[in-house]
């Protein structure tokens, strides 16, 4: 089963050991048909709205909060309120989130290279070096690291559930979860 969440933020337990947590909330969702247990999913986010999701939410008699729309897995056998119940007995999730991005970045921030000496006039400070060999194979080699565009990439972590609200929708897991507090993501029960 499947489910659209919101990062809330990181947060501790009270227990001894203290362990690092990470609060999300499951979005509230309308399944509008299921097709073969995979189902077209509703949920809302922002504002936003044009003439593609205005006829959407005429088909599927949606309020105009509901403006986003995503393929999931879930428990329901017709349409309606997503059935959030698998969650209660859920025990890891598989969290997929948008790293945060960071834009056009260096070598040194993007993979991690040591750069060169910061004085004595070495006039190498941090740039990424040589990027090939020679006459052969008189080309750079594909993979070569470089400086480029770092993160909003899609992750995928397994993470272990400590609690979930059912009443508040707000689900405890144990550890980190890539991207900013706010992001959207998706996650899915894997035991």
């Amino acid at each position: 089963m499947e489910y659209i969440v919101e990062k809330i933020g990181m947060s501790r337990t009270i227990t001894n050991p203290s362990i690092a947590v990470t609060l999300l909330r499951v979005v509230n969702a309308k399944v509008c048909e299921v097709e073969g247990g995979k189902a077209l999913v509703a949920y809302p986010k922002g504002k936003a709205s044009n003439k593609c999701v205005a006829g959407q939410q005429k088909k599927y008699n949606l309020s105009a909060e509901y403006n986003r729309f995503a393929t999931l897995e879930v428990a329901n056998t017709e349409a309606g309120d997503l059935d959030e119940t698998p969650l209660n007995e859920a025990k890891i999730l598989k969290v997929s989130f948008n790293t945060k991005g960071r834009g056009y970045s260096g070598v040194m921030k993007r993979h991690n290279f040591a750069g060169g000496p910061a004085s004595h006039g070495s006039r190498f400070h941090r740039r990424h070096g040589s990027i090939g060999n020679r006459e052969w194979p008189g080309r750079v080699q594909p993979g070569m690291k470089m400086a480029g565009h770092y993160g909003n990439t899609k992750v995928t972590i397994k993470n272990e559930v400590v609690s979930y609200d059912a009443e508040n929708k707000i689900l405890v897991v144990k550890g980190a979860v890539p991207g900013y507090n706010g992001a959207m993501g998706k996650i899915r029960i894997a035991k």
